[in-house]
């Protein structure tokens, strides 16, 4: 009897040791899962900041957008005819429309050596284009001198 009760407190022993170990490695992997849940609600409460950030810096830039700007024009027309800026001329804008059409024409044309086409069209175009722009100016000076 004595051997028998001693076998059954040997074997709670051992049972109970084994549920032990096992409830500590349940116990850890509930903190890991636990650091885990942690790690998710911080990354969903940062995301949600970010996203409340993204929303005001749209209300403030759609509130700078609808800010417009107030002008104050003091000045009387004659001023106004002086500082209204005049366009590129006529011979500067046919120079830069000859040049590039000229370099580009000259490249392909050149297939060996495109950049001396270039070059060369370049210049035979800023040429040509030049004095065409000249032409048409002195055409409105005259028309204006008649009007």
């Amino acid at each position: 009897m004595k051997r028998l009760f001693l076998i059954a407190v040997i074997a709670m022993g051992m049972t109970a040791c084994k549920d032990f170990e096992a409830q500590q490695k349940q116990e850890a992997q509930q903190r890991s899962l636990d650091s885990i849940k942690l790690a998710m609600e911080q990354q969903k409460m940062e995301a949600a900041k970010q996203k409340t950030i993204d929303s005001m810096n749209a209300v403030a830039e759609a509130k700078r957008a609808s800010q417009r700007p107030v002008v104050v024009n003091n000045m009387t027309p004659a001023q106004q005819q002086e500082a209204k800026r005049k366009g590129l001329s006529s011979p500067v804008t046919g120079a830069l429309i000859g040049a590039g059409v000229g370099a580009v024409s000259g490249a392909l044309i050149d297939k060996k050596k495109s950049g001396r086409g270039a070059v060369i069209g370049g210049v035979s175009g800023a040429a040509l284009g030049a004095g065409t722009g000249a032409i048409i100016d002195q055409e409105k000076k005259k028309k204006e001198q008649q009007n």
